[in-house]
């Protein structure tokens, strides 16, 4: 059984025969000072107070580490041992595809886990702008709006912008069991523990949990959990990229993993800037962003979706304009559609996909435009159309978008038919013939 020998020397690689120890000197809170590693000791590394309890280094002196514990600091002692781990790494391999696992590697599902051969750093750079591909082609994803009006293609990253409720994890699970991929990384940062098995046997189902890696941190973890989640996900999708494949990342959330980062960011003394954001929570997501998308020349592509919670759909959020501004384009879910009963609840006036006018044709571009144009015309006079105001003739553009919009609407709520893109342009070429 060679495959298992290969897990096992993975294991005893990662053995380590020494490491540096220092002592515990002061404890304030949440955090702990410790004396005697500040040789070997680098901001961001990772220590050990005990086999349950470890933490982040946030700060150093010259003559003190200042450590953020992971956990209840309950119990710690003046001189306590304290061991260093080094720089936070992770280790995926191919049997982890199916699996659910911890920020730390470590398996949620009861069954051994073994690690991978190579260690990978939880912050990597991401490649090089020089070297890396275009955007590559359109992807097929089940749901009509996103192979039409919203082209998806391969190594695009999205915003998922919506608030609680709304039916984003639905989509997401969607996204998951039928957009074309090798593999799926799910990112779920900081959701309420019950959701776990909910979303992997609802949402994903068995279809969508064949070919997924679920790397969770639920919203009762640490910060440094909460915040490594979604590197380690990063990290995971990464591994898979470098092997050649095409995967797809979904990260929930971006807005999680801000709040996760500004726990760190002041407990370290930063100070709250972005409507209590630290300034370094720019380029915390700016570096995530950047990570997924085409790779270079011999690898695969990440194409990632990333949600951000925003409240009252609020778009000018320091997290949700952040976000925006790196991305490929940007979804937008409204509860007063969701209200109304169409699902995917998307606002598709207030979105865009930054793959267009490239990935459609000329004829898919011209369907695309028209259905923009007739629900801006339908939207910018419905409060008059719904409380009678208008009177028919007096602008056939008018005209038309009611005549359009009852089987419009209808289509952006409709999974894609059994022949895909092509299928849907005809369902929405129909939908803008009706008289």
């Amino acid at each position: 059984m060679p495959g298992v020998f290969d897990g096992l020397l993975s294991e005893l690689s990662h053995v380590e025969v020494a490491r540096p120890v220092g002592r515990v000197v002061a404890v304030s809170g949440g955090t702990v000072r410790v004396a005697g590693l500040i040789a070997q000791a680098q901001l961001g590394d990772g220590v050990s107070f005990s086999p349950t309890l470890g933490g982040e280094i946030i700060a150093l002196t010259p003559d003190a580490a200042t450590i953020l514990a992971d956990g209840p600091v309950e119990g710690l002692s003046i001189g306590q041992r304290v061991t260093l781990s080094g720089a936070p790494e992770i280790s995926p391999d191919f049997g982890w595809i199916g699996r659910v696992v911890d920020p730390f590697g470590h398996p949620l599902d009861g069954k051994p886990l073994f690690r991978g051969a190579t260690s990978r750093p939880l912050r990597a750079p991401a490649p090089p702008a020089a070297q890396r591909r275009r955007l590559g082609a359109r992807l097929e994803t089940t749901v009509a709006i996103f192979d039409t009006l919203l082209p998806l293609v391969r190594g695009q990253r999205i915003g998922l912008f919506a608030g609680s409720g709304v039916g984003k994890s639905t989509l997401l699970g969607k996204f998951a069991r039928g957009v074309e991929t090798d593999v799926v990384v799910v990112a779920l940062i900081g959701e309420r523990g019950r959701e776990l098995r909910e979303f992997i046997e609802r949402v994903l189902g068995p279809q969508g949990m064949a070919r997924a890696v679920v790397v969770t941190a639920t919203s009762d973890l640490s910060p440094l959990a909460r915040r490594r989640c979604a590197w380690t996900a990063m990290a995971v999708a990464e591994f898979f990229r470098d092997e050649g494949m095409h995967v797809l990342l979904l990260a929930d959330s971006i807005t999680r993993f801000a709040e996760a980062h500004r726990e760190v960011a002041l407990a370290a003394g930063e100070d709250a800037q972005l409507r209590g954001y630290p300034p370094s929570v720019a380029p915390a997501i700016m570096a995530l962003a950047e990570r997924a998308g085409p790779g270079p020349e011999g690898v695969g592509d990440i194409t990632a979706v990333f949600t951000v919670l925003v409240a009252g759909s609020d778009m000018e959020e320091p997290i949700a304009d952040i976000l925006r501004g790196v991305l490929d384009g940007h979804v937008v879910m409204d509860r007063k559609i969701a209200e109304r009963g169409r699902f995917p609840a998307i606002d598709l006036l207030r979105s865009v996909s930054r793959s267009l006018p490239e990935a459609a044709s000329e004829q898919e571009n011209k369907l695309i435009s028209e259905a923009r144009r007739l629900l801006g015309a339908y939207d910018r006079a419905e409060l008059m159309i719904q409380a009678g105001l208008y009177a028919k003739g007096s602008d056939p553009l008018v005209d038309q978008a009611i005549k359009v919009w009852p089987m419009l609407d209808a289509f952006l709520g409709e999974d894609a038919p059994a022949d895909g893109i092509a299928g849907s342009f005809r369902r929405l070429q129909a939908a803008l013939q009706v008289r």
